[in-house]
């Protein structure tokens, strides 16, 4: 769903400049869900504006109001305009890990491989 900007005036974000938004929402997810806040891809491509901690995690028990923390990573000041579409939210179901400590990890054909390593030979 798409998030909205829950402004009584415009916020001017200048260049490299952050700014939490408000939305007016709050929200009561089911447990073993969580929401994900997103970018427009039309604010990003068009202005460079995206959402800073994307994605941005609201757990199941939180609930305060939704805000989005927007970055203007572009060379122009964007005008936030109240009702204005800031972000996307969506809900998705996520499991919870019991750890168990191990001294060695089991080898995998990737192994330490990080940052760009499959897929090369």
């Amino acid at each position: 769903m798409d998030l909205k900007a829950n402004l009584q005036e415009p916020v001017v974000l200048g260049p490299l400049e952050r700014t939490l938004v408000p939305t007016g929402l709050f929200i009561a997810l089911p447990d073993g869900t969580e929401a994900q806040v997103r970018p427009r891809s039309g604010l990003a491509a068009k202005h460079g504006i995206s959402v800073l901690n994307s994605p941005g995690t609201i757990d199941a028990d939180y609930r305060g109001e939704i805000k989005v923390i927007l970055v203007n990573l572009s060379n122009e000041a964007f005008t936030i305009n109240p009702g204005e579409r800031i972000a996307q939210l969506v809900v998705a179901r996520h499991e919870q890990v019991a750890w168990d400590e191990v001294e060695v990890l089991d080898e995998t054909e990737r192994g330490e491989g990080g940052f760009g390593s499959t897929g090369r030979k």
